[in-house]
């Protein structure tokens, strides 16, 4: 096993549910000395002479000490998620319980669990590539259907499925060119390069793909800031309470009410959008505590991933709203025009009035107009379903090792267009195959494994 390789012939212990009070807690163990550990605690029978995947409820000792009634699962290796011999220890959900036995176990030569340790193991022993083992990582943060969705498909190693078959395939062309190199003399192609060139054509429609899907796996992941941004009284609090329901932010009739952001999570169809209400923007204002506000409500706007341009519909002129969209779209900026208060005017005045501007006219009060807000907003991140049984990106260290590879593989393309030599085509592909291997695991460092897996949970 790998893991021996690296030194890892030692056995780890870990509380594998969250802290505190609860029903059950369930402490984890994996390595060589796991069964045995917990065989001279538990005094109901001989662990050592019991099957995998085998439940076995009794008494768990500390000596002379009864710590707890427990229910002992087995699962021994390979055959575990680890591919090391585990022991799961299933306790009532007292604290300090949980505590005292872990202490006795450790007493006993096994030593704490770092954080993502279980999977890392899970990893060196070939149970999880490096995808799926980063996987494992989303699914447990996922809060949304779509992020749990994409994890999933991720876990079961939809993402490596697609990888492999690429690796192999471009291994494959790689060693019979090197096997040219061997007969360089005698001017043989062992390679037909026109095979290679169909290959590397869809390698690169496979990766450009994939990149471009980083930005919805980002969306999914992380969720999308959303700024609603406006002059004073034109509704921002008021839509913010709308949206999600509840009454988050203090309304009433008085300009600069809102002094500082508010922000919120609303989930629209598996999407997370954080909200941010912010301050009332106006160009002059006496009052300190606002004028902090508007800086602070400007900065939000900076760093949002889209704007709510919230406006009263009897404030303001087409010619004012179109500065701000021009101006929004010189920063880069993507920005919703979203009409307010259009309960107290008649639809075809504010028809003319805005006429060739792409506002959407709501009432924030009256909740007319909310449900296509939600829907425009899904729209502008995603643009359109979301598709989670396709492979979605969404780690930025994938992203980047497919951004390196999607270069080699324009490089073997230009190289078999030019008819270079076999050395410096190989030299490509194996290029290109190294940051293949950044993604799956197949090239790596302790150090970045190290990284990779200090993100996770203790106990996973």
């Amino acid at each position: 096993m790998i893991g021996k390789l690296m030194g890892w012939d030692d056995t780890i212990v870990a509380l594998a549910t969250p802290q505190g009070i609860g029903a059950i807690g369930v402490i984890r163990l994996s390595g060589n000395k796991a069964i045995g550990t917990i065989n001279e605690m538990f005094k109901s029978r001989d662990l050592t002479q019991q099957p995998g995947h085998t439940l076995h409820v009794g008494l768990l000792h500390d000596g002379t000490d009864v710590l707890d009634q427990v229910v002992v699962s087995l699962y021994r290796a390979p055959a575990s998620y680890t591919g090391e011999d585990v022991v799961e220890v299933s306790t009532h959900g007292s604290p300090f319980i949980q505590e005292k036995i872990i202490n006795a176990i450790t007493t006993r030569g096994v030593r704490l669990a770092k954080a993502g340790e279980f999977t890392q193991r899970a990893f060196l022993n070939g149970k999880l590539d490096l995808t799926q083992a980063e996987a494992v990582a989303d699914l447990i943060a996922s809060n949304t259907d779509a992020s749990q969705r994409t994890a999933l498909n991720n876990v079961r190693g939809g993402f490596s499925v697609v990888l492999r078959d690429l690796r192999d395939k471009l291994l494959s062309f790689s060693a019979l060119i090197e096997l040219e190199l061997d007969f360089s003399q005698e001017d043989v192609e062992f390679a037909d390069r026109s095979q290679l060139y169909d290959l590397i054509t869809y390698a690169q429609g496979l990766t450009t793909q994939l990149i471009s899907s980083f930005h919805l796996g980002n969306v999914i992941k992380n969720g999308v800031q959303v700024a609603i941004i406006g002059h004073p009284n034109a509704g921002k609090s008021t839509l913010l309470n709308t949206l999600l329901n509840e009454n988050r932010a203090i309304v009433s009739h008085i300009p600069g009410t809102t002094r500082d952001t508010i922000e919120e999570v609303l989930n629209i169809d598996g999407i997370l959008f954080r909200l941010i209400d912010t301050a009332g923007i106006r160009a002059h204002t006496e009052d300190q505590i606002e004028s902090v506000g508007i800086e602070r409500s400007l900065e939000k706007m900076k760093k949002a991933d889209l704007v709510i341009y919230l406006f009263d519909v009897n404030e303001i002129e087409a010619a004012d709203l179109l500065r701000f969209l021009a101006e929004s779209e010189a920063n880069g900026k993507r920005v919703l025009l979203a009409g307010n208060k259009v309960d107290l005017v008649e639809h075809d005045e504010i028809a003319l009035k805005f006429s060739g501007i792409n506002v959407l006219f709501l009432s924030a009060q009256k909740h007319i107009g909310i449900d296509v807000l939600k829907q425009r907003l899904v729209d502008l991140v995603i643009g359109g379903e979301v598709n989670t049984e396709n492979t979605i990106v969404s780690n930025a260290r994938h992203f980047e090792a497919l951004r390196l590879m999607n270069t080699s593989l324009a490089e073997i393309e230009k190289g078999l267009q030019d008819q270079v030599s076999g050395d410096l085509l190989s030299l490509d592909i194996r290029r290109c195959l190294y940051y293949l291997g950044e993604i799956t695991g197949e090239v790596t460092n302790e150090d970045q494994l190290d990284y990779i897996f200090s993100k996770f949970c203790i106990g996973k």
